[in-house]
C-alpha cells in the first residue's frame, strides 16, 4: 500500500507542478485583455468580449493553479494554533482536514460535470450576455480543474499518511 501511494504521489504532484508552472502566466493573458479593453474603449468603439473574457481568463488561472497551490502550501491555515505544532500533530490534522475538501471537491466535480453535461446536451449552452460565447469550453476547465485539485487533495491524504508512517515525502515545496 505504501509503494502505491508513492507511485500516486510521484505521479500527480509532478503533473500538477507542470500545469501550475504554465498557467501562473497567465496573468499575462488577463493582463492583454484589460489593457486591450482599456485601449479599445478609449480610442475604439469598446468590445464586448473583453470583461467576459476576462472572467473567463481569470477562472481558469485560479482553478487550473489552485492544485499547484494546495501542493506549495499556500492555502490558508489557522497559523495561531497551527504553527506551534510537531510535523507529527500537523500531520495529524491535516489527514483528518483535507478528508473535509476531498469530501467538497467530489461534490463539486459531480456538479460541475452535470453541468458540462447539460451545455453539450442542449445544443451548446451560450451566455446570456451581447458577446454571447459557449460556455462549454470554460466548463471543461473548471472540471478539469476540480478533477486536478480532488487528485491533489488525494496526494496531500497520501503524504500525510505516509509522514506519519515514518517515511520521508519531503517537505511543501
Amino acid at each position: 500500500m505504501t509503494g502505491l501511494m508513492l507511485k500516486y504521489v510521484g505521479l500527480v504532484d509532478p503533473l500538477n507542478r507542470w500545469i501550475g508552472r504554465i498557467v501562473m502566466y497567465g496573468i499575462f493573458v488577463m493582463m492583454g485583455i484589460l489593457l486591450w479593453s482599456s485601449i479599445s474603449k478609449t480610442f475604439f468603439l469598446p468590445s464586448l468580449w473583453t470583461l467576459e473574457m476576462a472572467q473567463f481568463a481569470m477562472v481558469a488561472y485560479y482553478i487550473l493553479g489552485g492544485p499547484y497551490s494546495i501542493q506549495l502550501g499556500s492555502n490558508v491555515r489557522m497559523d495561531l494554533l497551527y504553527g506551534s505544532w510537531t510535523d507529527r500533530r500537523k500531520a495529524q490534522i491535516d489527514a483528518i482536514t483535507v478528508l473535509f475538501l476531498i469530501f467538497y471537491l467530489g461534490i463539486l466535480l459531480w456538479g460541475g460535470w452535470d453541468s458540462l453535461m447539460y451545455s453539450f446536451q442542449y445544443g451548446g449552452e451560450r451566455s446570456p450576455t451581447a458577446w454571447r460565447p459557449y460556455l462549454w469550453p470554460i466548463k471543461t476547465i473548471m472540471v478539469t480543474g476540480i478533477f486536478l485539485m480532488l487528485l491533489q487533495a488525494i496526494s496531500e491524504l497520501f503524504k500525510d499518511i505516509l509522514r506519519l508512517k515514518g517515511h520521508d515525502v519531503g517537505v511543501k515545496l
